[in-house]
């Protein structure tokens, strides 16, 4: 038996998004393995922060500032990743955010917006990231941070659950057009993860100190909600990226984890005030 091989050394990352919450968990985990990272995140002090931290573990790392939804910066920043390092061997497409508000209430610029944000930055960083691994002809792996939203139906958030079930089936195409240059493509599928955007912490650096913190009441539905009982924490996402982007993953693509502590097996049945499962959780 051969011992599982999760290192990174020698790979380079490209994780946009990657200045708060899993994007910046997933590149702190790959930095713990070995690999080198580019933070890609439209907030500066966010990238600058991410990059100290991973100094501070010995590893290498670029701040590369840019919107994912705009074709020019992010080719700007592939090239920039590309000239610092020489190449570019994993992808992670984390961008993406949602504030949720009924279909009908929302103007075309709002619902444009989420677009862009959720699935232009997919179609746009891949479109860029593609041909670098094509010609460094070392394979490589394209990791997708998709939604359970993108599975299951999502009012309030109909725009960013399609454009999340859009991600999975790019996901799944992608894996059969770059088989044959061995890159393999896969996503996860978080549901409810504690992240600086779930607690108000949208702009700016990461500050902990301002988030809003939820009530006992809200813990509770939480807990009865997810069958682990508990919110996501954003190094699990990382961990599980991880392995999709290490040797212990080589025969996966195509493939789509959920790192949800159990919700999306679970098609609605949540805990009610008693303990015991129902579909309402009220009786």
């Amino acid at each position: 038996m051969t011992t599982p091989d999760i290192s990174l050394q020698d790979k380079v990352a490209v994780i946009t998004g990657g200045g708060a919450g899993i994007g910046r968990a997933i590149a702190l985990c790959f930095a713990s393995v070995g690999a080198d990272v580019v933070i890609a995140d439209r907030i500066p002090e966010r990238c600058e922060e991410v990059v100290s931290r991973v100094d501070a573990l010995g590893g290498n790392a670029l701040s590369a500032p840019c919107d994912a939804s705009d074709s020019e910066q992010v080719r700007a920043m592939v090239q920039a990743a590309r000239t610092h390092f020489g190449r570019i061997d994993i992808l992670v497409n984390n961008v993406g955010g949602v504030t949720p508000k009924v279909f009908k209430d929302q103007s075309e610029q709002a619902w444009r917006r989420i677009i862009d944000l959720n699935l232009i930055s997919l179609l746009a960083t891949t479109s860029a990231v593609i041909p670098q691994m094509i010609e460094g002809q070392r394979g490589g792996s394209i990791i997708n941070v998709s939604s359970i939203e993108g599975s299951r139906a999502a009012p309030n958030y109909a725009v960013y659950g399609a454009c999340k079930a859009g991600m999975l089936n790019f996901t799944r195409s992608m894996a059969l057009e770059l088989a044959d240059h061995g890159i393999r493509v896969n996503a996860i599928a978080p549901d409810y993860t504690v992240t600086p955007g779930i607690r108000g912490n949208v702009k700016g650096p990461v500050d902990p100190a301002t988030w809003w913190q939820p009530g006992a009441e809200h813990e509770a539905l939480t807990a009865r909600r997810i069958p682990l009982g508990r919110p996501g924490v954003d190094t699990e996402c990382g961990n599980v990226a991880v392995f999709l982007a290490s040797a212990m993953s080589d025969y996966v693509t195509g493939a789509t984890i959920p790192v949800d502590g159990g919700s999306w097996a679970s098609g609605g049945w949540i805990r009610n005030r008693a303990g015991e499962w129902s579909l309402t959780g009220e009786f």
